[in-house]
């Protein structure tokens, strides 16, 4: 099939990810990256409107719609893909001509920082609605979506995998990821017991002061290929949920093993479901229990990386790459045809 692919195409980004898995599943892919609205640079006169007015600058979305219309003009798709497009003209994008029209939501859509008025009043119009979030399928359906798919997040083989380490400096923990007020304070007190054996790394870190003091390596984010050379620097590396989302699985889930990485991280139905605790991950409930397994890694380093290993198979065997989920999504489509 023909596919038009409108989504974030910045090297590490999730859509970028799933466009190439469509690719690499046998169909013909046109991307229309749609970040200069999603992401506009920080302090670009799109952010700044952003900022200001609560909504995407209205002149680069029309120069985004205009480049999707002359894409579709000349592509002729068989099936238009949005990755999380809800800042978009909604009738405009639905009125692209192409057979079948997706949108993809890699978040929660009963949260409001994923939705906009415009969009959910077009939902219904789509022909399938695809969440990585179990709970959000009986929501949508309620809301008056016309089809919907759950299928989980992914790993990216060209990005997460095992790498060499970078630098001569190891830790014994260590967290990617933005920086959330659920997330804080666990992590500033995980860093004051552990000092300069913790690492943590993503947007906002820095700005937090309590870190400073507390001997922790913190810097900015990491995408790509370095994503995985950080993990290999780490001998626990932490997958924490987003509580904004009700996450019970994360991008993340997939990633840390897959790049070799031993996974600890909260327990959920999904998690256990994915990975065996003991074995092939640890699980934790609350910050206690979460110190006792960084210890006991601290204290039986071989041991922590026997069950890296398994969990890195278990993941990497377990059919949970980018293109394993765009299968998926075009199964649950053509089964709606």
């Amino acid at each position: 099939m023909r596919i038009l692919y409108v989504g974030d195409d910045w090297i590490g980004s999730n859509a970028r990810s799933l466009a190439d898995g469509f690719r690499q599943a046998g169909h013909e892919v046109l991307v229309v990256d749609s970040t200069a609205v999603t992401l506009p640079a920080r302090l670009s006169p799109p952010w700044l409107y952003a900022k200001a007015a609560r909504r995407r600058a209205p002149w680069a979305v029309e120069r985004l719609h205009t480049e999707i219309d002359s894409a579709a003009a000349a592509f002729r798709p068989d099936v238009l893909f949005a990755f999380k497009s809800v800042h978009l003209d909604q009738r405009r994008l639905l009125d692209v001509p192409a057979a079948r029209r997706v949108h993809y939501s890699p978040d929660d859509v009963a949260n409001p920082e994923n939705i906009t008025p415009e969009y959910l009043a077009h939902e219904p119009d789509w022909d399938l609605v695809v969440t990585t979030k179990r709970h959000n399928v009986a929501e949508l359906r309620e809301r008056g979506a016309r089809a919907v798919a759950f299928v989980r997040s992914a790993y990216d083989p060209a990005w997460h995998h095992r790498a060499a380490r970078r630098g001569s400096r190891e830790f014994l923990a260590g967290f990617v990821g933005v920086c959330r007020p659920d997330r804080r304070d666990d992590l500033v007190a995980l860093a004051r017991k552990y000092g300069d054996r913790m690492l943590i790394r993503g947007p906002g870190w820095r700005r937090v002061p309590e870190l400073r003091t507390t001997g922790a390596a913190v810097a900015g984010a990491v995408y790509g290929q370095r994503y995985s050379a950080v993990i290999a620097t780490v001998t626990a590396n932490l997958v924490l949920l987003n509580s904004g989302n009700r996450d019970t699985h994360t991008c993340r889930t997939f990633e840390v093993p897959a790049a070799g990485g031993l996974f600890v991280g909260e327990r959920t139905d999904e998690h256990a479901e994915l990975l065996r605790d003991e074995a092939e991950c640890f699980l934790f409930t609350d910050t206690a229990e979460l110190s006792e397994i960084l210890d006991w890694c601290a204290a039986n380093p071989e041991r922590a990386a026997a069950i890296a290993d398994a969990g890195h198979r278990r993941i990497v065997e377990g059919g949970h790459r980018y293109v394993d989920r765009a299968r998926e999504i075009l199964a649950a489509l053509e089964a709606r045809a």
